[in-house]
């Protein structure tokens, strides 16, 4: 006797896919997070089965069907199997590091923020996370604010439901206005904020951002501006300025107050500056200055340097120092770099290892050289009509001088030593020291005023001949008579 099997309904199987897919669907639109929902309300799921087999039974009993079948089974099991799936992506999302990014870029606007009028010179605060700012100074006493969002995410309705609740805020803190994004975990950073910002142009502006370019531009105020990871471009500003770096590069041009830039970075460009530079930090670099009217100080691992101005070009890189057009005093402390001083006009002293120094005055010295290297060459340049006192030694080299009367001596080990006194004035004293490599001391010879150049001859004027002009023959002369006597009147 053969033995039947049950059979199901279909109403189970129908109720599963369609339970899912309702399921699988708000979550794709950010309705429902899966894996909250299995965390408390997983038993609803058995729960539900038993309803709906029951409801089977019910109706097996009156039209003979019934029984769970190997198929629901298998078709219970892989629905499971899909929401697991789904809700391990979840968490590993969540449990992947912040820094991890992966997905699409997604863009949205964040809505407008009210004009803020704020007290004239009132201080401002920027905070970010991640994002570019772009912040101009108003001639208005009103903060202005466009912003928006850039969400990485699986998909667009992912991303949109972490863009959905940021905004942007300006809150007064004391007598501080500040203006940050909220509405998400700043150091989240699948999410930038970029703004651009309108600030009263006296007012003190800080800015504080995690990552991103920061461009500042027309101020009249002191500027205090920290990134952990990004660019600072200032312009055209007025009063001082602070930036601290971690890992980006720094501009700044065109302002009348002083610089400072301070911790870690690479490149710096600083130029038409009425105040000072600073550099204090581990910059890999180039740092480059031009035109700085108070000089530079620059103090890194390996270089102490103070410059009292600067009407040229320096450039400070892993290997080479070079400055040129230096009227002011210069006290270098280095290693391991290659020091290259053109028209050097002050007071000079200069410690270096390991690398060439090479210093060259184009007008006449009035103040004291002194050049400390070792197992490197160092080379002097002085004009002609200098006049100075010198003292030159070196271990295991030698050294040349090409002014006149001043020649060194060499010992048995191989030491030179030179000393001496050049021109008829008074002029500075000169010392030179070094290990293991060469003293070279060079003249230019003076600047002669150029010769008047030659007046070329003037070519004479060819001769230009002269028609000949026949002669006009004589008139001949004709003959008159003289004319009758008038008679005397007294004859009568």
């Amino acid at each position: 006797m053969a033995t039947s099997q049950p059979r199901s309904s279909g109403l189970f199987s129908g109720v599963v896919l369609l339970s899912v897919g309702v399921l699988l669907l708000l979550h794709n639109f950010g309705r429902l997070e899966l894996h909250s929902f299995f965390t408390r309300w997983w038993p609803l799921l058995i729960i539900f089965w038993g309803i709906v087999k029951l409801y089977e039974r019910t109706l097996g009993r009156r039209f003979g069907t019934g029984g769970v079948t190997s198929g629901e089974v298998f078709l219970v099991l892989g629905m499971f199997a899909l929401l697991g799936v789904v809700v391990l992506v979840d968490i590993t999302r969540e449990k992947l590091p912040k820094g991890f990014d992966f997905g699409d870029n997604f863009t949205f606007d964040i809505a407008d923020v009210p004009p803020k009028t704020i007290p004239a010179n009132a201080h401002v605060l920027i905070s970010n996370g991640k994002g570019d700012l772009n912040i101009r100074a108003s001639d208005e006493n009103t903060i202005r604010i466009s912003a928006h969002s850039t969400v990485r995410g699986w998909n667009e309705s992912d991303a949109q439901r972490n863009a959905k609740n940021i905004i942007i805020e300006i809150a007064k803190n004391g007598d501080t206005y500040e203006i940050r994004p909220k509405g998400f975990d700043l150091s989240d950073s699948r999410i930038s904020v970029s703004m651009d910002i309108d600030v009263p142009q006296k007012s003190p502006l800080a800015v504080k951002a995690q990552a991103g370019g920061v461009t500042v531009s027309d101020f009249l105020a002191d500027l205090n501006i920290s990134n952990q990871t990004g660019d600072v471009d200032v312009r055209n500003t007025t009063g001082d300025i602070s930036i601290d770096l971690h890992k980006g590069d720094a501009k700044i041009s065109d302002t009348h107050g002083d610089i400072k830039v301070s911790g870690k970075g690479g490149e710096i460009d600083a130029n038409d500056a009425t105040g000072s530079l600073t550099v204090d930090g581990d910059f890999f670099g180039p740092i480059r200055g031009d035109h700085l009217a108070k000089g530079v100080r620059l103090i890194t691992p390996k270089t102490d340097m103070t410059l009292s101005a600067l009407s040229g070009h320096m450039e400070a890189g892993s290997g080479n120092l070079d400055i040129v057009d230096a009227p002011g005093n210069l006290a270098l402390r280095t290693r391991d770099a290659e020091v290259t001083v053109e028209n050097a006009g002050g007071k000079v002293n200069i410690d270096n290892r390991n690398a060439e120094v090479s210093v060259r005055f184009s007008s006449v010295p009035h103040e004291d050289i002194q050049i400390t290297d070792s197992s490197a060459e160092v080379s002097l340049t002085l004009p002609g009509s200098s006049s100075f006192e010198i003292q030159a030694d070196c271990r295991e080299c030698d050294i040349t001088s090409e002014f006149p009367g001043l020649e060194a001596t060499k010992s048995e080990s191989g030491d030179s030593h030179l000393a001496g006194k050049y021109g008829s004035g008074r002029g500075p004293k000169i010392i030179l020291k070094t290990s293991y490599g060469n003293i070279n001391l060079r003249r230019t010879s003076m600047a002669l005023p150029p010769r008047p150049p030659v007046v070329p001859a003037v070519p004479a004027v060819p001769e230009i001949p002269v028609p000949h002009v026949p002669k006009v023959p004589k008139v001949p002369s004709i003959a008159v008579p003289n004319p009758p006597a008038v008679p005397d009147s007294t004859d009568q």
